[in-house]
């Protein structure tokens, strides 16, 4: 699903403009970066966690010329599904 698909669904359910629910869903998702940046966590209560991680810097290799390069050490977003969310996607699946 794209974003514009998600804007359309979610006007659609909450009987809303569209103009409206994006510029709503715009703000959160630029919420959640700002405080990812801040390096601190969001959580939503059973859908699940957003969180930085960090990861070491490593000697990797260039698959063409498997010459040694120097990837350096970074932070990155992760995303922990909570119990709900678990259950829901499993029971769908089943």
């Amino acid at each position: 699903m794209t974003k514009d698909e998600l804007v359309a669904r979610v006007a659609n359910a909450a009987g809303m403009p569209k103009t409206h629910v994006n510029k709503v869903i715009k703000a959160t998702l630029d919420e959640i970066t700002k405080c990812l940046k801040k390096g601190d966590k969001v959580s939503f209560v059973g859908f699940g966690t957003f969180k930085t991680a960090k990861r070491a810097a490593r000697i990797g290799r260039n698959p063409q010329t498997n010459e040694k390069i120097k990837i350096p050490a970074t932070v990155v977003p992760k995303f922990s599904a909570g119990k709900s969310l678990k259950q829901a996607v499993s029971k769908k699946r089943k």
